[in-house]
């Protein structure tokens, strides 16, 4: 007679450890994490930045964080619906408004670090592959500010969005380690990248060829579809000077505020806030009042 060897037994369960709750969860790859936040014991407690990019069915969110004993902490944030107040009011989670989420997210870091004049990036984007390279800073050489571009779950295919933040990135002038042959247009047999379509991306040459042609074949279905643009009067032929002139914008002032949007609230603001909805406690004698009513309103019916 042929034994199954039991191969869960109580040696094993005693040694079973139970995984992380965010792997669990399959939220967190940390297979991946531990080699993005791992730093090298001589560098002396210096943080090492990550580029995080999340995206959702209606917003892009890019960070750039740092990892310490006891959590990460958020250095500064970008988010694609910020966008609005450089007039990119539409298409807020595709491939051009991903890299103005990046700009706009380089921008406000080195404007933080009064590093926005030294570092100006690519100003004006042709699709051409470069890396930000040290700059002279009162007179002496300053190595750019790295960060490390971290994609979480989302499949880094050839083209895929997250490229695209960290393009948008890279041109604003922060240094992110990479290689062009995940941009649109790398050419797999020869090895080299297209500029061209690479540029056409950037500026959304992509969707206007997709409107053009959604006019052209199912007018019915284009109305539907691209229904807010042309509620704004926006045109597949003038999507390139609106996201030129966003990329300006944001140049400008990383930190502008949408018009109509409300000031940000103090701690004392936000007290008084939460005071309007918190009931002040009975005494007895008004509970007493309550019940002596209730019991009259009960008699009398």
């Amino acid at each position: 007679m042929a034994f199954t060897k039991l191969v869960k037994n109580s040696a094993y369960y005693s040694r079973f450890q139970t995984k992380y709750k965010r792997r669990r969860a399959g939220k967190t790859d940390y297979y991946a994490r531990k080699r993005l936040i791992t730093q090298a014991k001589n560098k002396y407690n210096a943080p090492k930045y990550r580029l995080v990019v999340r995206f959702t069915n209606r917003d892009i969110i890019t960070q750039i964080v740092s990892s310490e004993i006891n959590g990460d902490k958020v250095f500064a944030a970008a988010y694609s619906h910020e966008l609005r107040a450089y007039g990119i009011e539409h298409g807020l989670t595709n491939w051009a408004a991903a890299y103005a989420t990046g700009l706009l997210l380089a921008r406000r870091v080195l404007k933080k670090l009064g590093l926005d004049e030294s570092f100006t990036g690519v100003e004006e984007p042709d699709g051409e592959f470069a890396l930000t390279e040290a700059a002279e800073v009162d007179g002496e050489e300053r190595r750019p500010f790295k960060a490390f571009l971290d994609v979480g779950l989302t499949r880094t295919s050839t083209g895929a969005r997250v490229f695209g933040v960290m393009k948008g990135a890279s041109d604003g002038g922060i240094l992110v380690p990479h290689s062009e042959n995940r941009f649109p247009g790398f050419d797999m047999e020869s090895e080299e990248l297209d500029a061209e379509t690479l540029k056409k991306y950037i500026f959304g040459g992509h969707v206007a060829e997709y409107m053009e042609t959604l006019a052209d074949d199912d007018e019915e279905r284009y109305k539907s579809q691209f229904q807010k643009y042309i509620e704004d009067d926006i045109e597949a032929d003038g999507l390139e000077d609106l996201y030129a002139e966003a990329h300006k914008a944001i140049r400008e002032d990383p930190f502008k505020k949408e018009e109509g949007a409300e000031a940000k609230k103090s701690k004392e603001e936000w007290k008084q806030e939460s005071l309007k909805y918190k009931k002040s406690k009975l005494t007895h004698a008004e509970r007493s009042a309550r019940v002596q009513e209730r019991i009259a309103e009960l008699r009398s019916e």
